[in-house]
């Protein structure tokens, strides 16, 4: 038995060698791959050739790596936009799961279409994380993070070396920050008005006159008397209000940034609660439905405290609070403080406190935007980390408030229309929602461009009202930079811009911008305070007063 099964295996060896030859060449394949792994004649392992053959491997997978990772980002792209797609349909079809007292179906959308821009083409909420909270976890980004950690730490440790060679001991009183947050409890009873007239006025009137719109008899004429009455609030009691206690009390610049920058929050959250529920009150009275669909009033609290300006009754919510996480973003805001008192005092303070007494020449200012680059680089990241990171990610946690999408990657911006896209998102997301679509909706699609400069003009205007009011001068010039070189930019720097020399162009022209903004700002503050006016007039308060303060001193 033994001999026939070798005589069987040995008569069915031809044919296996005779049609396996795929099969041999694949053994053979794998002998060379493992040869480097065998001994050599002398009996010593081939190091070399494995390392080669590795290194080969590696160079291959480089190769292909690109490839591969621009085929799954694709890939993703697309099913991303399609979940987005059908999020959307489902968000139109479902609308009374959204909204619970408003009903409408896709029906009555076609009804309303003539009172307000379709709602299913607003901004849809959906639970993200932060750009910088995931690349953080990356240990090359987050380096960069521990380098500026550690130029903050070398700006400490000059200037105490410096007030220590200058006064003999060492200065830590914090002057500039006590003198810029002077005169806080006036700060926060300020802001308690302007916050519980927010909370009371506009939730009451549109109660009152949702309530009663559908059994009046003069609905116009009602809807227009409330209307004023909203208008009188926000430009008188949330308008003139908080002004007038900023100049009146002479508040310090820090503080009058806190309530300026809550005045114009609050005045765009009312703002967007209203132009959100009123559409759907009227389209419940065209449809002469029993139940008026006005929001809770928890609804309202929570929206005047979430970190968002569009209103809508429900958000997607997170299932707990991370404390730890609160603390630490509220940290980083307060070192961000430090780090800006320090820019300031070593950076800022020296080179400008005598500029005013020399004469203001062209080589002058030059050199003055030239070195103003670095702060107001560095005053803008820390602006951008502070507020758009720290602060409202903060918030965003202890409220459960799962969309964190308050900044995309503006930093890889090829354009400048994509910068102001990304930059703030909160922002953006209402002057295209209630400026910038309302205006076409109003006017038509084909004066796009109108409404683009109409979206410029308010933002440089209330830009430079912030700074205005809380400078104590008007010396337009971030007004001059948003609506010559922004909407040159804009529109010469525009999407169909790519490749990494129009970043590189971004960059270099947001860096130039910074230091006007840094140079010529501080020049008008130490001549306004070197060269007093007694009885000043309307040109006096319109005239730059740094293009003359050096002829008084």
């Amino acid at each position: 038995m033994v001999g026939e099964d070798y005589t069987s295996i040995r008569h069915r060896q031809p044919s296996s060698t005779g049609h396996g030859t795929p099969e041999k060449n694949e053994m053979q394949k794998r002998s060379e791959a493992e040869k480097p792994f065998q001994n050599s004649s002398n009996g010593w392992v081939d190091v070399d050739h494995g390392i080669t053959k590795k290194m080969q491997l590696i160079a291959e997978a480089e190769e292909l790596k690109p490839a591969f990772m621009k085929e799954v980002d694709s890939h993703f792209t697309e099913f991303v936009n399609r979940l987005i797609a059908k999020s959307v349909l489902l968000e139109s079809s479902t609308a009374t799961s959204t909204f619970p007292v408003a009903t409408c179906s896709e029906r009555d959308l076609h009804k309303t279409k003539g009172l307000r821009a379709p709602p299913e083409h607003g901004k849809l909420f959906t639970a993200r994380r932060s750009i910088l909270d995931e690349l953080f976890e990356v240990n090359h980004i987050r380096t960069i993070y521990h380098m500026f950690i550690a130029l903050l730490i070398l700006f400490i440790l000059s200037t105490l070396v410096v007030d220590f060679i200058d006064e003999g001991r060492l200065v830590l009183e914090f002057d500039l920050l006590v003198f810029a947050f002077g005169k806080f409890p006036v700060v926060i009873s300020t802001w308690l008005c302007m916050f519980l007239s927010t909370f009371i006025l506009p939730y009451g009137l549109f109660l009152q006159w949702a309530q009663g719109h559908c059994c009046s008899s003069h609905r116009k004429i009602r809807s227009l008397f409330f209307g004023m009455l909203f208008m009188l609030f926000q430009s008188i009691g949330l308008g003139l209000g908080p002004t007038y206690v900023a100049v009146s009390y002479a508040l310090p610049p820090a503080s009058r940034f806190v309530i300026i920058l809550e005045q114009v929050r609050l005045i765009m959250k009312a703002y967007s609660f209203i132009r959100e529920n009123v559409p759907r009150v009227l389209s419940s009275a065209k449809e002469k439905s029993s139940t008026v669909p006005v929001p809770q009033v928890t609804q309202y609290l929570y929206f005047l405290f979430a970190p968002t300006l569009i209103y809508r009754d429900n958000y997607p919510r997170n299932p707990m609070i991370r404390w730890g996480y609160v603390a630490t973003k509220f940290a980083q805001v307060i070192g961000s403080l430090f780090y800006a008192y320090y820019i300031f005092v070593r950076l800022c303070i020296p080179p400008f406190r005598n500029i005013s007494q020399e004469p203001f020449n062209l080589r002058g200012l030059v050199l003055c935007i030239f070195n103003s680059i670095l702060p107001g680089v560095l005053i803008l990241f820390l602006v951008f980390f502070a507020f758009l990171h720290c602060w409202l990610n903060a918030f965003a946690e202890m409220l459960r408030f799962a969309d964190r999408m308050f900044y995309k990657d503006w930093w890889n911006s090829t354009s400048y229309a994509n910068y102001y896209r990304t930059w703030n998102v909160v922002v953006h997301d209402w002057l295209y929602y209630y400026a910038y679509r309302d205006f076409l909706w109003f006017f038509g699609k084909k004066f796009k461009a109108a409404a683009m400069l109409s979206v410029f003009a308010v933002s440089a205007a209330v830009h430079e009202y912030v700074l205005g009011v809380c400078f104590g001068y008007f010396y337009p010039v971030l007004f001059c930079l948003f609506m010559c070189f922004g909407m040159v930019f804009n529109f010469i720097l525009n999407d169909r811009r790519k490749g990494p020399i129009w970043n590189v162009i971004m960059w270099t022209s947001l860096f130039l911008g910074q230091g006007v903004i840094i140079c010529l700002y501080s020049q008008e503050w130490y001549a306004h305070q070197y060269c007093p006016l007694k009885n000043p007039t309307f040109l006096d308060y319109v005239k730059p007063r740094s293009w003359d303060c050096h002829i008084q001193i």
